[in-house]
């Protein structure tokens, strides 16, 4: 009789964790369904807030410079991500598959533009490569007719490459860290040359990877605003589109249409890299071996080549734009100067706003995203209802910051809507940003807590523990590492981002990444360059302490396990 009472009634544990699945949907739902589902109601109603279809796209459609600034989103995304990603892929293959010395430098400088906004390639390419740029007044101004256009196509796809290739590198890196060597002996005993070896066996062995470094490049690009706004002129995208029509012309129903088409890029590349991540699984096995790195020093040679080059580049561009920032007047007055970082860090000026902003993402953000990723993991909650609550939690991942900063706009600035209180605080600005970057750190904490025991909470369940405190007592504790890093991220990206948050600011509440793009636009270049700087180096602080808080509990966690098998 009791056995069946416990299959027919959930006990306390499941009824509570059920209880709390429903409270995280409804959050999601508020945060993220609701207010997506708000414009594509816009995108189909004129400005009375009636329905009328599919007006607005076609008189979008039928603007020729709309149009034009929907081909050169795809235009300056294809070639961003055509140079980007092969570029990208030898330089982790250098790091990974050959003996070159300075790897940790090498690698320290590739992610270094993670830790700016992307508007500082922009401002540093304008002192290199503008009308007074160090390349243009140089060499380039010793010959006029080989001088570079650098404002418009060609600018922009600059600054993108500069954007996308960490990113390309860290995803192309991983995969190549995790291949199976067996492959690679089996090759050499068939008795394959190294370059039809490199064409069956490394290639097809990051193809995933490489679907998913194209699909992130493109959508990258597709939807940055900071490098159009900087570089662009009168090269128009649809993002710089976007801003115009909401911000310029006040024009909410076109602004929404705009939206949605960034949106429908951003959604077919999700569905593209979730399937091509399903059919990864399976790849290696407990029996893989890791690889070998044979010497070949025409190889390593050639490939530190490279490395030297990109580094070179990036570096160029951080050390210009220092350069930049503490020059009193650019190019008549070359005196050496702080000026330009006066007033950054008093009272509630942009930079603090930034701070304070990126702290509390980074706090909410990581407590809310380790407790959903907990329910849907590890409780006993009803599996639709878990389902569900996934679903929605992977929903982030096909929104461009713009498109969500303009779908709160729309939702949080209704009267109507119970929520309207937050419209113009620094909580809507803290939401925004922890929904932005939901998604990577729910997948991140997801795969975390997978390597973890379940006997765990089978144990707890057994012993009637409630599960709560077996969270508190165990499975926090162990996760802290993971913990940390989703904390950096959600801080790191909460500095540097402009384009979530351009339309929900208060004016006394600018984020600092919203400041540069004023002070670009009133001429105040090296402030706002002075600006991306301090932001680097908040940056830098925050993954410093992060990195030397999580060796040490990990280490801690090594010692714990080795006095507990001695």
């Amino acid at each position: 009789m009791e056995t069946w009472l416990k299959r027919i009634r959930p006990n306390a544990n499941g009824w509570s964790q059920n209880g709390f699945i429903l409270i995280m949907m409804l959050i999601l739902m508020f945060t993220i369904l609701l207010p997506l589902g708000e414009l594509l109601i816009k995108a189909v109603s004129n400005k009375e807030g009636n329905f009328i279809g599919f007006a607005n796209f076609a008189k979008y459609f039928s603007t020729p410079t709309l149009v034009t600034s929907l081909w050169n989103s795809i235009k300056v995304s294809l070639i961003t991500t055509l140079v980007a990603v092969p570029l990208a892929f030898w330089f982790a293959y250098a790091l990974e598959r050959s003996g070159i010395r300075g790897k940790w430098f090498f690698r320290s400088v590739a992610l270094l533009p993670l830790f700016a906004p992307s508007m500082l390639h922009g401002l540093a390419l304008i002192y290199l490569f503008g009308n007074q740029g160090l390349v243009s007044t140089g060499f380039f101004g010793l010959l006029p007719e080989f001088r570079i256009q650098l404002y418009g196509q060609f600018g922009i796809v600059l600054s993108e490459i500069l954007y996308t290739f960490p990113q390309a590198f860290l995803i192309l890196s991983v995969a190549f860290a995790s291949s199976d060597y067996r492959l690679y002996e089996a090759a050499e005993t068939l008795g394959a040359s190294k370059w039809r070896t490199f064409w069956t066996v490394t290639v097809p062995g990051t193809k995933f990877a490489l679907i998913s470094t194209v699909v992130v490049c493109f959508v990258l690009t597709f939807t940055d605003f900071g490098a159009p706004k900087v570089v662009g002129g009168q090269y128009n995208v649809l993002a710089t589109d976007l801003f115009k029509q909401v911000i310029g012309q006040q024009n909410m129903q076109m602004g929404a249409a705009v939206g949605v088409l960034l949106l429908i890029p951003a959604v077919i590349s999700f569905a593209i890299d979730r399937i091509s991540q399903r059919k990864q699984s399976g790849w290696l096995s407990a029996k893989s071996l890791p690889y070998r790195i044979e010497a070949n020093k025409t190889r390593d040679v050639l490939l530190f080549i490279l490395c030297s080059m990109v580094s070179a580049v990036i570096l160029s561009i951080i050390l210009v734009a220092i350069y930049g920032s503490i020059v009193k007047v650019w190019p008549y007055n070359l005196q050496l100067s702080l000026s330009h970082y006066e007033g950054f860090l008093d009272g509630a000026g942009p930079f603090v706003n930034s701070l304070l902003i990126s702290v509390g993402a980074a706090v909410i953000g990581s407590i809310v995203t380790f407790m959903f990723a907990y329910l849907i993991e590890k409780s006993n909650g009803h599996a639709l209802l878990r389902n569900a609550a996934y679903l929605l939690s992977m929903l982030p991942l096909a929104l461009p910051g713009l498109v969500l900063g303009l779908v709160y706009v729309f939702f949080f600035n209704n009267p109507n809507q119970p929520l309207h209180g937050l419209y113009g605080t620094i909580w809507i600005m803290i939401i925004c940003n922890i929904v932005h970057y939901y998604s990577v750190s729910f997948l991140t904490v997801t795969s975390a807590l997978k390597k973890l025991d379940s006997e765990f909470e089978a144990a707890s369940e057994t012993m009637n523990v409630p599960w709560y405190r077996t969270l508190v007592r165990v499975t926090l504790p162990m996760s802290l590492p993971c913990i940390l890093e989703i904390f950096m991220y959600y801080f790191i990206n909460s500095m540097v981002t402009v384009s979530a948050v351009i339309f929900l600011y208060a004016p006394d509440l600018k984020p600092a990444a919203v400041a540069i793009v004023n002070m670009e636009d009133s001429g105040d270049i090296a402030q706002a360059a002075a600006m991306s700087l301090l932001i680097i180096l908040a940056n830098l602080i925050m993954r410093s302490v992060v990195m030397l808080l999580s060796g040490k509990m990990r280490r801690r966690t090594e010692a714990l396990l080795v006095k507990k098998d001695s």
